[in-house]
């Protein structure tokens, strides 16, 4: 496989910036039909043409790398392509309306966001559904919220979540954030949930546990009924982070295995290219008896009044159908089936823990997820969590690097071994992939965390396994160098994390030192 990512200039200055090229600068006075006072004497946009202007940004996604350049393989984040049909969905005109309009004029988008809720429930086994949340870790706070202002109304106070070794560091951080101590649960032997230790860390004091099934190495919690005993006898609450949720579509639900509350990356599951921290969404499940506490406001039909969701056996969808989406026989969201005389409304939860996003969440990524899932139905998402665990394993049949555990559900973690598992990583960007995520979980050394998704074809996973193979074949001076194809070398990954640059401006030196000698 040869590879050469694009670069242009030469090595120390690739695409210039806009304002670093050649152009006319704009007048914005000229021909101006605003008042003196609303416009300014200068402006620093450059005067390029349209061809000039396009090609700069052309270049600049040759110089990057997308899910539509390659494979994507992050482990845990699910970086697969999502279809462009729901991008078209969101950008119809129809869709452009400001959430702060009368509900009585947005009957659309509440019969779509009513449609979501339901949709989402029936998938997940909950009972009621919130579409609030902008992000997954976001949902995860959420649900968390949810479970302490329950236990706070039943006057049963505690302390602490347990989170096992292999969780996503979200959780960890989520736990805290919501004021609990954060009890770790090792893993077991075989990578899962080391039931001997849960017995030992619950008590009275257990809010919660939070758990990923599958979980962060791929492998399926056999023990999922046993778990959720345990945790319920101890008085606490089961959360489910659903960002493995790929991986049981259509095949199995968190409510079924005892989840009280789960949060959905419908941006990740569902349709939307997700990176660089979004846009997202995490809308949050629960199970009846925690649906009074869901953030306001949610969506119903007029006229329910206490209806919690799915769960009072009304004709909507409910847990227990466990299925029947394309082809469903609900009166909500399907053109076909459309009824002017159902009107929607919003309503606050009784013991509601307030807001925690504007209106009802992001709109148009909750529609990408809506459109989504009415086009692929039952079957497709059945065939989508089939791929998904399929070539999870057909790609770690290919590799030479050990692959612990096994066998996998979407994902798999390799160990690089004796190796960094990060100059492997960085040595694969010259074979043309995107790398793995490396270093995590810390269960398996040098791990190399990967997630092919649903939608790479066998030839695909067959050249993500050369790139695997073909780097860790590398001699270490190699890797050490690598990568060496790419429109940018290895970065400084401390300090670019620590002291990220986000403007243009901080990378424009003689810009910054004219401004403060002029004391701007």
């Amino acid at each position: 496989m040869n590879y050469d990512q694009a670069r242009y200039g030469d090595d120390d200055r690739n695409e210039p910036l806009l304002s670093e090229k050649d152009s006319t600068e704009v007048d914005p006075g000229e021909g101006s039909a605003l008042p003196d006072d609303l416009t300014r004497d200068s402006l620093e946009l450059p005067g390029l043409s349209e061809p000039e202007l396009a090609r700069h940004y052309t270049r600049l996604s040759q110089m990057n790398w997308s899910v539509e350049a390659g494979p994507y393989p992050l482990g845990s984040c699910t970086m697969k392509y999502n279809p462009s049909f729901a991008d078209d969905v969101a950008a119809d005109p129809n869709a452009a309306v400001h959430p702060d309009r009368d509900p009585e004029t947005v009957q659309g988008n509440l019969e779509l966001l009513y449609g979501l809720q339901e949709y989402l429930a029936t998938i997940g086994g909950m009972d009621a559904v919130t579409l609030q949340p902008p992000a997954g870790a976001a949902g995860e706070f959420t649900g968390i919220a949810v479970a302490k202002a329950y236990h706070e109304r039943n006057g049963n106070d505690r302390s602490e979540v347990i989170v096992p070794a292999s969780a996503h560091g979200t959780n960890f951080a989520t736990a805290a954030m919501a004021g609990y101590d954060v009890v770790e649960l090792p893993s077991g032997e075989d990578g899962r949930v080391d039931v001997e230790a849960l017995e030992a860390a619950v008590s009275d004091d257990t809010a919660a546990l939070m758990l990923t099934n599958p979980n962060t190495v791929g492998l399926f919690e056999r023990d999922i009924v046993e778990i959720a005993e345990i945790v319920h006898d101890a008085g606490g609450l089961l959360y489910y982070d659903g960002a493995n949720l790929n991986a049981l579509l259509g095949r199995a639900r968190p409510g079924d295995m005892g989840f009280d509350i789960m949060h959905y990356n419908v941006h990740k599951t569902f349709a939307t290219p997700h990176g660089g921290g979004g846009p997202g969404a995490g809308p949050v499940g629960v199970v009846e008896e925690l649906a009074e506490f869901l953030p306001r406001p949610r969506v119903r039909k007029a006229g329910e009044a206490g209806r919690v969701g799915a769960a009072d056996g009304s004709d909507t969808a409910t847990a227990a159908d466990g299925g029947a989406l394309a082809g469903h026989d609900h009166d909500h969201g399907n053109a076909d089936d459309h009824d002017d005389e159902v009107e929607y409304e919003l309503f606050d939860p009784e013991h509601s823990i307030g807001k925690v996003h504007g209106f009802s969440g992001n709109w148009l990524v909750l529609i990408r997820a809506y459109a989504y899932i009415r086009r692929l139905g039952d079957e497709g998402l059945l065939d989508a969590s089939a791929k998904a665990v399929l070539n999870a394993n057909y790609l770690a049949s290919l590799l030479d690097l050990d692959v612990p555990y096994g066998p996998f559900h979407h994902e798999f973690a390799a160990t690089a071994g004796e190796r960094d598992a990060a100059d492997v990583a960085k040595g694969m960007l010259d074979y043309g992939v995107h790398p793995p995520t490396t270093k995590w979980p810390e269960m398996v050394p040098e791990a190399m965390l990967t997630e092919p998704t649903e939608v790479e074809n066998k030839r695909s996973l067959e050249d993500l396994a050369n790139a695997f193979n073909e780097a860790f074949a590398d001699t270490d001076e190699e890797l050490h160098a690598a990568p060496t194809k790419t429109a940018s070398r290895r970065v400084d990954q401390t300090s670019a994390a620590r002291n990220p640059r986000l403007s243009w401006h901080a990378l424009d030196e003689s810009r910054n030192a004219s401004e403060n000698a002029n004391g701007e």
